[in-house]
């Protein structure tokens, strides 16, 4: 399977610390094999030879100095076979973060975020048992039972043809258990993820359920998912504890086999009891890394299922990225004088629909633009494509005649400070975050973009001022303040292209007020898209965009667009007052 190889070519990677687990297990192995040989040497010489304690004491110092080399090869390999784990771990979510953030919005809006992060913590935590246990297990499954198959026919063949012919009756029946688990573990997967994603909904929605009166309803379709996961939990334990069960079985029954052969020729005086001794005891050592083997299978299955989803999301592909010379370099890095749409469709990953289609306009230095529709009109996917978050399925995006898709993402979002209409804020102090896209700013340059935001007085009102810690969602500001936090950051960046989507939450007005003159404070000198919900900003622009259905119906400005009274002269008569 393909999420096989992948696992393997991860541990590949940390080739020193899975050899090294592979090693300290077999030369633990190897001791057991020491430990029993020295064993039955100390028991034949007490009940066949006779002697007395004086003369078998000198025979366990080398048995004590196995059982201690022994347990030190077993607690170097868990060292070694745990940071193995740790290792293929970091490098795994550095990998689907890193990945994640490339894919962009375009990828992510498809996706529900709790699974996302389900997946991104919990299921590459339960790769540590395959990592750690049943990977070398699986190595040392085929080493161990050869060296003691190694050591056991030179002395005795037939006992060594019966451990030979019995030991795939193990791998069989974990085999075919195996089959019978991969769907129950992969529905307990999928449960997980459901569950993960209801609960962090709730959470996030707790406000308006209580508004609502839905938060009973909402609590029994979150205890259904955790009833269902519950039940699939059980069934895979039931598995597990069958798959134990069988196995146990199987390898007793085979030593029970060896045991009898080995009774019944040591009565007719066929084999020494030193020697019969010996094997006995290493039967029970022969089968146990197979056992081990089928039950570290089950417990790393978890982490198998999870590794479809992991490498499903980084085996998609991510927008292509150019090489860029010296020369050109120079030019990217130079505020766009035009910026083209032509003809531009494009059509989200699993949507048969085209979200935007056949679009052309141009985007001049230092002028507004707004778009303006209804909801799903291809607003927010327009500005998705100018901020390079995914190319368009046809068409193209010129920047002064250069294609947009030809200019690396992380050089041209420097040109671009992007304020959404919700604002993100991020477990850090207030400075932290107002400084997200310029992480090196200085103090005083924070503050200044603080104060042209209108927010400087609320932080130093606060305090530990600038030092104040926000959880996730600013739980310390209000809505308002919130989004002049993230005007603040567009101030700091001070790019050259401004993309607003236009707040239009239910402000008192004072805050609307401060918000308003910090967005104009903002727009000027820029060249701007704006996602406009507000009148008092369609008036101000040099051109209005007016989509509906993904196209652009009607453009121009809005003395001329109402007088025209068409798509946006009734959205005008619509939303009224203070929204287009």
């Amino acid at each position: 399977m393909n999420f096989d190889r992948n696992l393997l070519n991860a541990a590949r990677r940390e080739w020193l610390a899975l050899a090294l687990t592979i090693l300290l297990g077999f030369l633990g192995g190897l001791a057991i094999i020491l430990q029993a040989r020295q064993l039955s040497a100390i028991l034949s010489v007490v009940f066949i030879g006779g002697q007395n304690r004086s003369a078998v004491a000198p025979l366990f110092v080398p048995l004590l100095i196995i059982l201690f080399v022994r347990a030190l090869f077993a607690w170097l390999a868990d060292a070694s076979a745990g940071l193995l784990a740790i290792r293929v771990k970091e490098r795994l979510r550095s990998q689907l973060v890193g990945h994640l953030f490339r894919l962009g919005p375009a990828y992510v809006r498809g996706e529900n975020s709790a699974e996302l992060a389900n997946t991104a913590l919990q299921g590459i935590e339960n790769l540590d048992v395959y990592f750690s246990q049943y990977l070398p297990q699986a190595a040392l499954a085929g080493l161990l039972p050869l060296a003691v198959l190694v050591v056991v026919i030179p002395r005795d063949w037939l006992s060594g043809l019966i451990l030979l012919l019995t030991a795939p009756l193990i791998p069989i029946f974990m085999i075919l258990i195996g089959k019978a688990s991969e769907a129950t573990t992969r529905r307990q997967w999928s449960a997980l993820s459901r569950l993960s994603a209801y609960f962090l909904d709730t959470l996030q929605g707790l406000r308006e359920l209580k508004l609502l009166g839905q938060s009973e309803r909402r609590a029994v379709k979150v205890e259904e998912a955790a009833e269902q996961y519950r039940l699939t939990t059980m069934n895979v334990l039931r598995v597990t504890f069958l798959s134990a069960l069988v196995l146990e079985m199987v390898g007793t029954l085979s030593t029970a086999v060896i045991a009898v052969q080995i009774g019944l020729r040591l009565l007719r005086g066929g084999l020494g009891f030193e020697q019969a001794f010996f094997i006995l005891l290493l039967a029970p050592e022969f089968y146990l890394p197979l056992r081990l083997l089928g039950q570290r299978f089950h417990a790393g299955a978890n982490g198998i299922s999870a590794a479809r989803r992991i490498y499903a999301i980084l085996q998609t592909p991510v927008l292509f990225e150019p090489a860029v010379s010296v020369k050109t370099l120079a030019d990217i890095t130079t505020p766009p004088q035009t910026i083209s749409f032509q003809q531009v469709s494009y059509a989200y990953p699993g949507q048969a629909g085209l979200a935007v289609e056949d679009v052309t306009f141009h985007l001049r230095r230092g002028e507004l633009t707004a778009l303006v529709g209804a909801s799903g009109a291809g607003k927010s996917t327009l500005a998705h494509l100018l901020l390079r978050f995914a190319l368009p399925t046809a068409g193209q995006i010129l920047v002064d005649g250069e294609g947009l898709g030809n200019i690396p993402s992380a050089i041209w979002r420097k040109q671009i400070a992007w304020v959404p209409q919700q604002p993100v804020i991020f477990q850090g102090t207030i400075a932290e975050n107002i400084a997200l896209g310029k992480p090196l700013a200085s103090l005083v340059e924070i503050q200044a973009a603080a104060r042209l935001a209108s927010l400087d007085q609320r932080i130093a009102a606060l305090p530990s001022g600038y030092n104040t810690v926000l959880g996730e969602f600013g739980a310390r500001l209000s809505g308002g303040e919130l989004q002049r936090l993230v005007l603040a950051r567009a101030f700091l960046m001070d790019a050259p292209l401004l993309v607003l989507d236009e707040p239009s939450g239910h402000l008192d007005p004072a805050s609307e007020e401060l918000l308003e003159e910090a967005v104009h404070r903002l727009c000027a000198g820029r060249t701007v898209l704006i996602i406009a919900h507000r009148l008092p900003t369609v008036y101000r622009a040099d051109q209005i965009l007016v989509l509906a259905h993904g196209r652009i119906v009607e453009s121009g400005k809005h003395p001329a667009l109402v007088a025209a009274k068409g798509v946006y002269a009734r959205l005008v008569d619509v939303y009224g007052g203070n929204r287009a």
